[in-house]
């Protein structure tokens, strides 16, 4: 029994590092720091945006105005925004 036991907890050990290295990031919308947004691929970026707008109350937004937040937020983040500030403290529609 204690033979199986340690391959029981092996197996729940080796399955939770892989889940730990899985490449799914949680959609925090406008709680994201900069440091995750700027290295966020544009899918992932359009995503964060989206659900910040939404958060707000804006319904969802149009490609325009996507793209246009979307470069004020990597604009902050790259110039007065610090690596953990949130992209919501960046200026936007």
């Amino acid at each position: 029994m204690n033979r199986f036991m340690a391959m029981v907890i092996s197996g729940f050990a080796a399955a939770a590092v892989m889940t730990g290295c899985s490449s799914t990031v949680i959609n925090q919308g406008g709680d994201t720091k900069c440091k995750d947004f700027t290295s966020a691929e544009e899918k992932t970026q359009n995503e964060a945006i989206t659900k910040m707008l939404k958060d707000e109350g804006k319904n969802e937004p149009s490609n325009i105005e996507l793209t246009a937040t979307r470069t004020a937020v990597q604009t902050y983040c790259q110039t007065v925004g610090t690596p953990d500030a949130t992209i919501s403290q960046a200026p936007h529609l």
